[in-house]
């Protein structure tokens, strides 16, 4: 086995690839629960691979062939219910992991230099996500699929001067057809996988290279020679990360904390199953009634209402009556998660540390997310609109206070190392 390993080492760097990012990877030891997302994105993102290549088996991507192909994989494929809620569930179980995953990074501040990259590629991801999510909602051909996608693809169409021809190229014909159908398989199977997949393997390397942050914000990398060798932790770490620094306060994660995680991944499973086999539709959430009936362009669906995993920001398209600035807001909103990084001027990384402003601005932020997110699954009433103009308002605010108050903001004294 070792003549083996050694013949691969020599054409490929195998044993060194393993030990840097995972057997002699320093990672926090106060690593708590909220550092468990980011694994089960790595999860969900398997299990979207997988049971997506089993359905394309048996998919047809045609306007007269895909709703019947669906109902063909949930009747008569050997075990095809399973794997069309599998993926179905995965789609929202993905968006439930990665919002919470981005929210432990706006909570400990691990989008603070040096790690302002790292959280662009995980924006990206973000992005590439929702994309993905688009064009595979289409593909079951049912009438929310169709309506929903001729409603988001039509505010391109608000675009000055080259919006109709962004439409146009978008669906690749002048209405929702097969046409559009075919394209967004393409997209949806080959194209944005392959996006993803390079983009998490890059967020990854750059995660690994600057380390991780921790609840406590404090980093683990000292200068090299600053710390007594009674201090320093009593593990064997890789040359890469002791060369220039010395490492405190740190364990490998492997096996600690991949130990630690299996545990929350186990109780994931649990969870995901349950949905699986007792709550496939959660209600209408995951899968919408009318995505039941066969698409029909002569028939509108009494509430147009996109995915729950898209609402936050339909409901900010919604609250604005101009079309355009809809379109500029709903995009407005996610750009700005994009340059979080340099609108946070604050010294400070980790909220056990900011001021109450702090707290209660990023708590705002939060409740209004998520009201958004309900707001957004409602008919578009004067007194939903209102909400959402509310909520807007606040969702938007939460950037601009943070550019204000941290540049010059009161915290607690950060301690130097980690104490728990």
């Amino acid at each position: 086995m070792k003549k083996l390993i050694a013949w691969f080492d020599e054409r490929i760097p195998m044993t060194k690839t393993w030990n840097i990012h995972l057997a002699q990877y320093p990672a926090p030891k106060n690593f708590n629960f909220w550092y468990l997302f980011g694994v089960l994105a790595m999860l969900v993102l398997v299990n979207q691979i997988l049971t997506g290549i089993w359905l394309t088996m048996n998919y047809v991507p045609s306007a007269e062939g895909a709703f019947a192909s669906v109902e063909y994989i949930m009747r008569d494929v050997d075990y095809g219910w399973l794997l069309r809620y599998m993926h179905s569930t995965g789609a929202s179980a993905f968006f439930v992991v990665v919002y919470l995953h981005m929210l432990r990074g706006m909570m400990y501040g691990s989008y603070q230099k040096p790690r302002e990259l790292l959280w662009v590629f995980g924006m990206l991801i973000f992005l590439v996500l929702m994309a993905e999510a688009f064009m595979g909602y289409l593909l079951p051909w049912g009438q929310m699929s169709y309506w929903g996608a001729q409603v988001i693809i039509s505010l391109f169409g608000a675009i000055p001067i080259i919006g109709d021809d962004l439409t146009l190229w978008i669906r690749g014909d002048y209405v929702i057809s097969g046409a559009t159908l075919n394209r967004f398989f393409a997209l949806h199977v080959i194209a944005l996988p392959l996006v993803l997949v390079i983009l998490v393997f890059l967020h990854i390397i750059a995660l690994h290279e600057v380390g991780s942050n921790n609840p406590e914000g404090i980093a683990i990398k000292k200068p090299k020679g600053s710390v007594p060798d009674s201090e320093k932790p009593k593990f064997e770490f890789h040359e890469r990360f002791t060369k220039k620094y010395d490492i405190v306060d740190a364990i490998p994660f492997f096996p600690y904390y991949v130990v630690k995680d299996l545990i929350g991944i186990g109780i994931f499973l649990f969870l995901f199953c349950y949905v699986i086999f007792f709550a496939p539709a959660m209600g209408g959430l995951f899968l919408e009634p009318p995505n039941f009936e066969p698409a029909n362009p002569l028939k509108t669906p009494n509430h147009i209402a996109p995915v729950w995993y898209f609402t936050p920001f339909y409901a900010i398209l919604r609250a604005v009556p101009d079309k355009l600035l809809g379109v500029i807001l709903m995009f407005g909103s996610i750009a700005a998660l994009f340059v979080l990084p340099w609108l946070d001027r604050g010294k400070v990384r980790s909220i056990r540390y900011r001021c109450g402003l702090h707290k209660l601005n990023l708590t705002v932020f939060c409740i209004s997310f998520v009201a958004l997110g309900y707001l957004g699954l409602k008919p578009a009433t004067e007194v939903y609109t209102f909400f959402a103009r509310v909520f807007t308002f606040l969702y938007f605010a939460f950037f601009i206070l943070l550019f204000f108050y941290s540049k010059n903001e009161n915290t607690k004294p950060v301690p130097e190392r980690i104490t728990k």
